[in-house]
């Protein structure tokens, strides 16, 4: 658990050049990410039911006391890598199955959740170094592929390949470029 949220503390540093200390006290994105790598580390533990079920109560109080002061709800249960990056404040919701793989770059007003009916409903899996633009909305059992870029404003609820861009509403491909120079 430590050691993914110090990848996150490094990858805002790189990115702000602030000291850990500074960081910690002024991004609401670390504060929820903080939150949810305990609630995680406790969600996957071997603990006797008994005491994980009681920290995972105490996890949750945590986790809604986050959404309430931050706007992101990030539920112990989501699967997360490392170096995950919030780069605003607010109106961003992961769900709860949501797997999102290492190295990703998420903005403000992204949802990340369920959609579709009967063997086509579920939740999006996330490659790695995927940069998501501000109001994108991701839903579904869809798969994004590595190093894709989802633009601003986006509704993606079909797959994306890797190295590619998508915008609009629906989104579709506007270009071939990877998200190496957004992340």
């Amino acid at each position: 658990m430590l050691k993914k949220f110090k990848t996150d503390i490094k990858k805002y540093k790189t990115y702000s050049g602030k000291s850990t200390i500074v960081l910690c006290f002024t991004q609401q994105g670390l504060w929820a990410l903080l939150v949810y790598r305990i609630s995680h580390a406790v969600f996957i533990s071997n603990a006797p039911k008994f005491l994980k079920k009681l920290l995972l109560l105490f996890c949750v109080l945590g986790q809604k006391w986050i959404e309430i002061i931050t706007g992101i709800s990030i539920p112990y249960t989501a699967r997360i890598g490392e170096r995950f990056y919030i780069g605003h404040f607010g109106g961003i919701i992961i769900n709860g199955n949501a797997i999102i793989g290492d190295n990703c770059n998420i903005s403000q007003g992204v949802t990340i959740g369920v959609s579709g009916v009967l063997e086509n409903r579920g939740t999006p899996i996330i490659g790695d170094n995927v940069y998501i633009g501000a109001n994108a909305v991701i839903a579904g059992n869809i798969s994004i592929g590595n190093s894709a870029v989802i633009g601003a404003n986006s509704l993606v609820t079909k797959n994306v390949e890797a190295r590619t861009t998508v915008l609009g509403v629906p989104a579709v491909v506007v270009s071939n470029n990877s998200s190496e120079h957004y992340i």
